[in-house]
Parts: structure tokens; C-alpha cells; sequence
């Protein structure tokens, strides 16, 4: 929605947004293009009375400015299908979807595209922007770091990259987001039972991804994972040409002899067994050579030169909040992460693991989002935190919200983590856990945050407090 206010905006539209708590990065952001945060919702929010609301997902029937919105049937529509209105028309659709991976893969695409399109104009092939052929627009769930944003709008250009959300779109269209995108190709990168408050079960799941793929036209094309039966189930029957990447003899794409070292990745990939190219990331994880692997896929089938994939790769700085250092003070290394699956904290934590080799890691959990403040993955849970050296919980956020039946105990969670000799605890709130800590953290330790959310202002708290610590010596 941040990303929307500023597409619109940058076309000259006056536009205001109303949170509950609105946070870093996108409250940052926001505010640096000079968007209003309205806080917190109230019918004054709507005046003067806008010409068009969008209404997003977290919006429910009961909200006082919706209630306003549909008492005066203020022309009302959703973040997804303004997008295809008003952004799509006459641009190539490049979708990236999937239960992990999407804002880290769309970011990279981005970047492929924008390096090809500075490789483009430094040959002297363009003139302008205007007659690129490479330089993307782009809509990104996350802050990407080598643009400084989450979206940008190229007038006059054709490649549009989006995150394709499977979320539901609104509270009056309950289909996922990637379904207004209308993709010319697409990449599917995992598929797993999430979104626990609005998908019954993993056959749910599947059936949104089976329709994004047959979504794609017949000229169009899916670079999908070649790891998961459930991505191989959702991609069977695709009208269009299809690509599988992974570590398989039998992958069109294929990573092999990969190495990690410290926070950098290298890996050769071949296609249909031969080499294309050998491939170096600066980022941590087997994870995200599998993501770069399926954005370098994607953009050679849409002819990028593969000199700008290595060149991009080789660039990439990453997304905030994806294994971003937040802080390194006293010899503490505070890492802040998105987490909000069992599977991408599972992944987070090998990252680290390898980036960090033989310090201590420290797990620190908020279970935020609808999938972990649920007890339906209380097993795969202990099984990912059970990788760290230290785990600390918080409570479950807003858990009055989830019945009780349904709700993640925390303290199960730590038990069965003290169980398999893994030390935890469970605190109340960040405060608990900045003075849990404390007392406990060495040089050397490596702090892994992890969090959907705001979680309690820890990000600023536990810095903070540990530089108070350097100061004094």
C-alpha cells in the first residue's frame, strides 16, 4: 500500500493514508515523499472527501473509515486492481510469487533489469529512458536496497516487475493479489500451507497458484522450483513453456558447486546442462541462490545479456529486513529479519549460520504473523528455532485474537526447545527481553531479530542499551 501511495503520487496525485501505527521502513519512506500518515483511523482522516479510496487487505467491516466510505459510497477499489488499471495497460507483467522468497527474488529481477538498462545506455544503444528497452518499472513488498525503494514508475518503458501477493485483496474481493496482475511470465518459487487466517488448508494454497499459472498466455512463460511436489502439482498443467531451477540433474536450471563464504554465495548454473555462467552474490544462504537463480532464469528467457545477470548479482544489496545488520556494537552483531514462516526462519538461520560461522546466534521471535501466531506449525517451529544457540519468545501478538483452540503456546515452544537441550525463555514484551539479554550477550554473539512487525520498538531499545554498555566501558 506505502509502495501504491508513492506510484501515485510520483503521477501527480495528492494522496494521504490512514494506520493504526504506521513503522520503519515504509513510515520512513512515506514520509520522505511527503505522504501524510494519518494515525490512528477516524472519519476526519476522509476530509477533504477523496476522489477514490483504496481499501486494503487488513481493512475489515467495522473500521470507522470504511464505514464513512461505504455510508457515502465514496468511489471505493482495491490496491491490486488499481494497479492493473492504471499501470499494466500496454507493459509486459513480470510476476514473482510464492510462500517464500517473493520480495527478495523481485528485487533482484528489478535489478537485472535496471543493470541491463545502465549497460544499455552506457553502449550508446539508447538515447533516453524514454527509449529503454530494459529499465523497469517495478512494485516490491520490501525497501530494495540498491534503488532505495519499493517501487518505481519508467514512463514509456514496457517491463513491469511485481510481487505477486497470495494474500487476499480486500474485504469485498477475498482472491489473492496476483490475480489482477495478469502475468506475461512469472516465477513460482515454493509453495507451502501460510496465511492461516484466510487459506483452510495447503489444498487451498495451491488452487490460488494454479490460477495465477493459468493466468499465463501461451507465448508466456514459468521459471518454477524444482524442489517441492506441491510447485510441481500447481505448474502441471500450464498452457505456457515451463522452466524448473533447482539442484536436480534433470533442472532446465540447475546450481551447482556452490560455495559460501562469510556473507558472499558463488555457484556455477548451467542450463539444460550446460554452463551459463558462474554466479557471486554478496548475500548469505542457499536460499537466495535459489532466488537468484530464478530471477537470472526469468530475465535470460526475456533476453537480458548475461553479462548484466552476473554484473547485477554481483551488485545486489540486498532488501531491508532481510537479513539486514541493524547494528554492530560491542561486538554484538544484531541482525533484523521478516520472519513470518517456520521455513523462512529455517532458512534465515542457515544463512546465518554460515555468514557467522562459530560465533553464538541468538534466535529472538515475535510470533506476529497469522501463520505463527497459530499453533498449526508449533512442530516445524522448534524444529527451525532449535538452529540457534539461544532462543528468546515473545508473546503472541494480538493473541485475544486468534481462538484459543487455534493460538501458538509459547510456552510449548519452549519447552520442547529446553527438551533438545537448546536453551529458551519466554518475555513479555521487548522490554522483558532487551533486560533479558543484556546480562547474557557477549562479543561475539550474533543477534538474529526476528519479526513481521514493529516488535515493541526492539530494533532501537536493544541498541541502544547495548551501546550504553560500550560507553561505559
Amino acid at each position: 500500500m506505502a509502495s501504491l501511495a508513492g506510484m501515485l503520487r510520483a503521477r501527480g496525485h495528492r494522496v494521504t493514508g490512514s494506520d493504526t501505527a504506521a513503522y520503519p521502513p515504509m513510515s520512513d519512506q512515506l514520509r520522505a515523499m511527503g505522504i501524510a500518515i494519518l494515525e490512528p483511523y477516524s472519519e476526519a482522516n476522509l476530509e477533504p472527501r477523496p476522489d477514490l479510496v483504496v481499501v486494503g487487505n487488513a481493512i475489515s467491516r467495522g473500521n470507522v473509515e470504511l464505514e464513512r466510505v461505504l455510508d457515502e459510497r465514496i468511489p471505493m477499489t482495491s490496491m491490486a486492481a488499481l494497479i492493473h488499471d492504471e499501470f499494466l495497460p500496454g507493459r509486459e507483467s513480470l510476476v514473482v510469487c510464492g510462500t517464500h522468497g517473493k520480495t527478495t527474488t523481485t528485487s533482484m529481477l528489478a535489478w537485472i533489469y535496471e543493470t541491463a538498462g545502465i549497460r544499455e545506455q552506457g553502449l550508446g544503444i539508447r538515447k533516453d529512458d524514454r527509449d529503454a528497452k530494459w529499465k523497469p518499472s517495478f512494485l516490491i513488498g520490501g525497501v530494495a536496497e540498491n534503488f532505495g525503494t519499493s517501487f518505481h514508475v519508467q514512463e514509456g518503458t514496457r517491463p513491469f516487475i511485481l510481487e505477486g501477493d497470495e494474500y487476499d485483496t480486500a474485504f469485498f474481493d477475498k482472491g489473492p493479489k496476483f490475480l489482477h496482475y495478469f502475468p506475461d511470465a512469472a516465477i513460482l518459487t515454493h509453495v507451502e500451507f501460510d496465511h492461516a487466517d484466510i487459506y483452510v488448508d495447503l489444498a487451498a494454497v495451491k488452487t490460488a497458484f494454479k490460477r495465477m499459472v493459468n493466468l499465463i498466455p501461451r507465448r508466456g512463460r514459468l521459471v518454477a522450483f524444482d524442489g517441492s511436489e506441491n510447485v510441481t502439482e500447481c505448474c502441471a498443467k500450464a498452457f505456457c513453456k515451463v522452466e524448473r531451477y533447482g539442484f536436480w540433474e534433470s533442472s532446465h536450471w540447475r546450481v551447482v558447486e556452490l560455495i559460501q563464504k562469510g556473507s558472499s554465495t558463488s555457484w556455477t548454473l548451467l542450463c539444460k546442462g550446460a554452463e551459463f555462467a558462474r554466479l557471486t552474490l554478496p548475500m548469505a544462504g542457499e536460499h537466495n541462490a535459489l532466488n537468484a537463480t530464478a530471477a537470472a532464469a526469468l530475465a535470460v528467457g526475456q533476453g537480458v545479456p548475461a553479462e548484466a545477470i552476473v554484473e547485477a548479482l554481483a551488485t545486489f544489496k540486498s532488501v531491508k529486513r532481510r537479513l539486514e545488520v541493524r547494528a554492530e556494537i560491542a561486538g554484538v552483531t544484531m541482525i533484523d529479519d521478516f520472519a513470518h514462516h517456520p521455513t523462512a526462519i529455517r532458512e534465515t538461520l542457515r544463512a546465518l549460520r554460515a555468514a557467522y560461522a562459530g560465533r553464538r546466534l541468538w534466535a529472538v521471535l515475535e510470533p506476529r504473523s497469522n501463520t505463527l501466531r497459530r499453533n498449526v506449525f508449533e512442530r516445524e517451529l522448534v524444529e527451525s528455532l532449535a538452529l540457534a544457540d539461544e532462543v528468546v519468545l515473545a508473546q503472541v501478538f494480538k493473541s485475544e485474537a486468534i481462538p484459543v483452540n487455534e493460538r501458538l503456546e509459547p510456552e510449548h515452544v519452549v519447552n520442547a526447545l529446553k527438551a533438545k537441550g537448546v536453551p529458551a525463555i519466554l518475555c513479555v514484551d521487548a522490554d522483558a527481553i532487551v533486560a533479558e539479554i543484556l546480562p547474557r550477550v557477549k562479543s561475539g554473539d550474533v543477534i538474529a531479530i526476528l519479526s513481521n512487525g514493529g516488535f515493541g520498538g526492539i530494533y532501537e531499545k536493544l541498541p541502544r542499551e547495548l551501546q550504553r554498555i560500550e560507553d561505559r566501558g
